[in-house]
């Protein structure tokens, strides 16, 4: 197996200089994560081989880039090329301007370009033919980031089999802020997503969120995360990411940290260090925990001339004019700090705007007493994740904002609410204040949880996963009739008397919004009537429609038809009858009902036929329908108990329909009246399952859709059936 890892960088940067190629190493947790499971595959038997395919970092010349291509691929890297403009416009423009804030919750900062929505189309584009140019049959592609939202889908379209898997490190909106999004866009980014087999989030709520949207914007459903799309199962799920433990914590003893560490001390002196690093960007909250600090020192005045802030601020994004504004705000409120409290020997907070290299960032780390970690949203924050890490003493304390996705497992650090100052304030006396003994238990806990689930250990589930996953598809594909179409079409030409029963909605036609406008178009009636004129067929439209709309749309066919799901039966060139007595004296108490509930649910209506009523909820808020039919299924058992009908729930619908009345005994009608050497039945719905369990065994049985059913073979969608009708004609 080879894994390709897609993401919108490079661990290193290509810089072309007079002609030349320079790498330099990237910065940021997805890289330094990635890049920690990707050397700890190496000789491995799981996946040994790995190629990383994302943008080199700047624009190349054409001359340079096929000698790019092998200078990469000594480092299992492949570029994909994209011109400076266009990543202006995808990089700075989209992501960074719409998708970014939008998904941490500054609705008001989002910009919504259609030029900037047309290149971010673009670049997912022009990812999808560098993948499909070096993929193999044996390959598993993993696509990580907001910035690919749309390529799952794309490379699903090029590649089917693929093993597809994607993963989002920020986090995922609610339904209300993401619905903020232009509706084709917002719809796109969704079916983009659900191209991959496995849909990983660090959060169980980021996953709710996702899977909410899903339903309400696309109206896929799930089951325990699992959703069925019209071609496969795909799984949406909770991946904590975690960082390379190890690494972080053998470097406190090496000699380079060791030396950063004596530095510090020296210039740090008996400070109390309260450490905040950050890249410098609105969600995390600098000014914030700024504020918070003022407020500690108004109110601590013990404090004063013990404790520092070392507030470290890595520069990002300064061409984006909101992240310009916050620096000239830290800069601003760090000198208000200074000066209202600082004095000759004791300078509140000590402020850097710069990157740190891995061994300062361990020694600033290592010596801190507490770290300040609050984001306003935030994904994961590794940071979190590495300051606990490093303590090797055992001590230190974390204060971390629930905001975070890291709060949800390090639950033993301070958590707080990074937009109550008060709170911040109060967290640092209690901090500064805890004890040896409390900081030990609780440092002790949260190692023990990050040495068990790190970096490696987070990729290798998500991994398992989507091969799990495909594994679950196949199971589903070995059912798809594909592979036994030519024996159906080679006993279909053999036979003498065949028997074809055919659902409607959902089976010949899509379902619409409302059941009128699923009015049959001329392809498919030239199908059945065409497949009617042979005499040795015998076709049995057989609906939960009602026997006016059938004979109005059918009656012109030689063909016969099963009304209200077998309430009504009509021969061909005969006229409609009942199967058996029944009775609808019922109906005006049960239709008074359906109206209430329809009333309280906007969009749902009722459909009234001659011995059924259905109360249909397409159209409807689907979370509120989910309530709100329930209460009506569990309403109406209750009051039909001593009624002799049945209330069944099916796509969409709740059907109240006299017992006894079902597609299989209709269809034994017809069984029992020859001896038929072929028996043909396809339908969509919980309904045809009654046809299916009542077929003999040698008859063929198509469910269409992909879930489990009492029929031997499925069909993606009802432009399946028609193909497989019109071979039938040949």
């Amino acid at each position: 197996m080879r894994l390709l890892v897609v993401s919108n960088r490079l661990p290193f940067t290509v810089i072309e200089k007079r002609g030349r190629l320079e790498l330099t190493e990237s910065a940021g947790g997805l890289v330094s994560g990635l890049s920690a499971y990707l050397d700890s595959l190496r000789g491995s038997s799981f996946a040994s081989e790995y190629i990383w395919v994302a943008w080199p970092g700047s624009s190349i010349s054409d001359e340079n880039k096929e000698k790019l291509k092998l200078k990469l691929a000594e480092f299992r890297a492949y570029p994909v090329f994209i011109s400076e403009d266009t990543m202006e416009k995808f990089y700075h423009g989209f992501c960074n301007k719409t998708l970014w804030p939008l998904f941490h919750y500054f609705p008001s900062y989002a910009m919504y370009d259609e030029d900037y929505w047309l290149h971010y189309k673009k670049v997912n584009e022009t990812f999808c033919d560098a993948i499909t140019e070096i993929t193999k049959p044996e390959d598993v592609v993993w696509i990580h980031d907001y910035h690919l939202m749309l390529l799952p889908k794309l490379l699903r379209e090029k590649r089917p089999n693929l093993p597809i898997g994607f993963f989002l490190h920020i986090p995922f909106p609610t339904f209300e802020i993401f619905r903020l999004l232009p509706g084709k866009w917002r719809s796109e980014i969704l079916n983009g997503i659900l191209g991959a087999d496995l849909i990983g989030f660090h959060t169980h709520d980021y996953a709710e969120y996702f899977l909410r949207c899903v339903l309400r914007i696309l109206g896929y459903e799930h089951n325990m995360g699992k959703i069925i799309t019209e071609d496969r199962v795909v799984k949406v799920d909770t991946f904590p990411m975690g960082i390379d433990f190890k690494k972080f914590y053998d470097a406190t003893n090496s000699i380079e940290v060791h030396e950063e560490r004596s530095n510090l001390k020296k210039s740090l002196g008996v400070f109390k260090v309260i450490l905040s690093i950050d890249r410098l960007d609105y969600t995390k909250g600098i000014i914030n925990r700024l504020q918070g600090y003022e407020i500690f020192l108004e109110k601590n005045q013990k404090w004063h001339g013990k404790v520092i802030l070392v507030v470290v601020v890595v520069p990002s994004r300064i061409e984006v004019e909101h992240y310009r504004q916050m620096k000239r705000q830290i800069d601003e409120l760090v000198g208000k700090i200074n000066g209202r409290f600082g004095r000759i020997g004791w300078t509140p907070i000590l402020y850097q705007y710069r990157f740190l290299p891995f061994n300062k960032l361990v020694s600033l780390y290592n010596i801190s007493d507490v770290a300040l970690i609050t984001p306003l949203r935030d994904g994961m924050n590794l940071i979190a994740k590495e300051y606990i890490s490093t303590r090797t003493d055992k001590t230190g304390v974390l204060i971390l904002s629930e905001m975070a996705g890291a709060s949800s497992e390090l639950v033993e650090a301070i958590i707080i609410n990074p937009n109550n100052r008060e709170e911040i304030a109060n967290a640092l006396k209690e901090a500064l204040e805890m004890s040896d003994e409390e900081q030990m238990r609780r440092i002790q806990s949260m190692q023990a949880r990050l040495k068990r689930y790190d970096v490696s250990r987070w990729a290798n589930e998500f991994i398992q996963n989507l091969i799990s996953v495909k594994e679950e598809q196949k199971r589903f594909f070995v059912r798809l009739l594909d592979s036994h179409k030519e024996q159906l079409l080679n006993d279909f030409k053999k036979a003498n008397q065949r028997l074809i029963f055919l659902d409607y909605d959902g089976t010949l036609v899509p379902f619409t919004e409302t059941p009128q406008k699923a009015k049959p178009d001329a392809a498919l009636l030239k199908i059945l009537k065409h497949l009617s004129v042979d005499e040795k067929n015998e076709i049995i439209l057989i609906s939960g429609r009602d026997r006016n709309t059938l004979q109005s749309w059918f009656g012109m066919l030689n063909i016969a038809m099963i009304a209200e799901h077998g309430a009504w039966i009509k021969e061909k060139g005969g006229d409609w009858r009942m199967i058996k007595p029944l009775r609808n004296d019922w109906k005006p108490q049960i239709l008074s009902v359906l109206e209430i509930h329809a009333d309280r649910l906007p969009g749902s209506f009722v459909e009234e036929k001659e011995f059924s009523l259905v109360f249909h909820y397409r159209k409807a808020d689907p979370e509120l329908a989910s309530i709100r039919t329930k209460e009506l299924t569990g309403y109406l058992i209750n009051f039909t108990a001593n009624i002799d009908v049945q209330v069944l729930q099916g796509s969409k619908i709740v059907e109240i329909r006299n017992s006894g009345v079902n597609k299989g005994a209709a269809a034994l009608h017809w069984i029992s009246k020859n001896d038929f050497d072929f028996i043909l039945a396809i339908g969509d719905d919980w309904t045809d399952e009654d046809l299916f369990r009542i077929l003999p065994e040698t008859a063929y049985s198509i469910k269409v859709g992909i879930t489990q059913s009492h029929a031997k073979y499925n069909l993606h969608n009802h432009m399946e059936v028609r193909e497989l009708l019109s071979a039938l004609m040949q």
